[in-house]
């Protein structure tokens, strides 16, 4: 018997679902752009959603603790933590490019226990609890049955600081891109993560990534019966940037190849 999240989950998706909605309404807006680094942008209404969130969950749930993408902050020691990222897909979102999504996880003393990601632009509300399966609208998700790597579509990213940093992802994107059978890059490691638990993408892997980039996507994958791990094929931590998320069946394939890219 698995222990009763609805309560958690419920909040989470009438946040997420009401922070896309105003998301939505403005993306068509001249946006006030600032910079977080040299191509890292932040805008109005990153730090507009992210305050709505932290509103909503501090007023449901006053002794949970939360750690937001755009600085918010609020400590407890109840073990409860919230990883939010207000608007997952700024630079696309800034661009009026409708690959965006607001994302909720929840982490109860080390462990994430429930999480909410919604896209407005295709009202897709992806939800999940531990041990309690993962969802799309309601309907349940599993991963790709796909067992070949040079059959599989693969997704990932780049870091923000692509030009100065050794870590580029660029000899990782070549060889995968000769590997598979196509890489995309998307723009928002939440809905990358969602689109393996529905079995859109075989595979996942990044570097240099955030908790709130991945709390609530790593749950997916992981109630859709996929598998996440770090590059070198241990336990995932959240902290540590690294991630590697498949439907399992091609996990090893892509980790040989990471490894000895990066070796």
């Amino acid at each position: 018997m698995f222990p009763d999240y609805q309560q958690y989950l419920t909040v989470a998706e009438k946040t997420a679902r009401t922070a896309g909605a105003m998301l939505a309404e403005a993306i068509t807006s001249v946006h006030q752009v600032e910079y977080k680094g040299e191509i890292n942008l932040v805008t109005e209404m990153d730090k507009a959603c992210e305050a709505f969130i932290v509103e909503a969950i501090t007023t449901a749930f006053p002794d949970h603790a939360i750690v937001a993408e755009e600085g918010s902050a609020v400590l407890s020691s109840s073990g409860y933590r919230w990883f939010v990222d207000p608007l997952d897909g700024t630079t696309n979102y800034a661009h009026g490019l409708p690959i965006y999504c607001v994302s909720l996880g929840l982490e109860k003393d080390g462990e994430i226990i429930c999480g909410a990601v919604f896209d407005p632009s295709q009202d897709e509300m992806f939800t999940a609890t531990a041990g309690g399966g993962v969802f799309l609208n309601k309907e349940p998700l599993h991963v790709s049955a796909e067992t070949e790597l040079l059959k599989s579509l693969l997704v990932t990213g780049f870091p923000y600081d692509i030009r100065r940093t050794s870590q580029d992802n660029l000899a990782n994107f070549c060889t995968f891109a000769k590997q598979a059978r196509a890489v995309r890059r998307l723009g928002s490691a939440a809905l990358d993560l969602c689109w393996v638990a529905a079995g859109r993408f075989d595979g996942f892997w990044e570097l240099k990534l955030s908790p709130w980039d991945m709390a609530a996507g790593v749950l997916f994958v992981r109630e859709a019966g996929g598998l996440v791990t770090d590059f070198d094929g241990g336990p995932y931590d959240l902290h540590s940037g690294r991630i590697i998320a498949t439907n399992g069946l091609i996990h090893r394939q892509m980790q040989q190849i990471l490894a000895g890219v990066n070796r």
